[in-house]
């Protein structure tokens, strides 16, 4: 679905929800892909994607931040949504709106979870964890985040830059 501009597809409404103001068929989708639920598929899914928003303008100069994310998003997907099985699948969309910024969303085939159960990966005991701060960081990086679906989908936003914003 590379470039294409999309109507009243479900999930292009579903994404421009986490949107406030932007008409679905705004969005331009730049990626609507499946990769297997196996952590060696994550660096070259991210890989991919990247290079399909690059140069982006509702991405420019928020590359890191959205790279980051997605290493993140991808890597709880498929450790935890697909439990580590190549037979299952991760759905990854990316959409771009000229105003509104960038939209990724990730959903996967696992049982979904409650984001706000999770612990602070910032505070106490959690400080020295080895793990644990994927989701945390995610918020951090993007500008809005929203689990649906039980916590099986994860809706992320990047605005675009503003003229006086520093590079990130």
């Amino acid at each position: 679905m590379s470039g294409k501009r999309v109507g009243d597809d479900a999930q292009v409404s579903r994404c421009a929800e986490i949107v406030p103001g932007a008409d679905s068929g705004d969005f331009e989708v730049l990626l609507d892909i499946r990769i297997p639920g196996s952590i060696e598929e994550v660096a070259p899914a991210v890989e991919n994607i990247m290079r399909q928003i690059k140069g982006v303008e509702c991405a420019k100069d928020h590359e890191f931040e959205i790279e980051v994310a997605l290493l993140e998003a991808l890597g709880n997907a498929v450790e935890h949504g697909c439990a580590g099985d190549p037979s299952k699948e991760v759905e990854v969309w990316v959409g771009c709106h000229e105003d509104c910024g960038l939209v990724v969303v990730v959903r996967d085939p696992g049982p979904g979870f409650d984001p706000g159960l999770l612990p602070s990966p910032v505070e106490g005991e959690n400080l020295l964890r080895t793990h644990g701060r994927g989701v945390w960081l995610i918020n951090q990086l993007m500008d809005s985040v929203h689990y649906a679906n039980g916590g099986t989908e994860l809706r992320m936003h990047k605005k675009p830059k503003s003229d006086g914003e520093s590079g990130g």
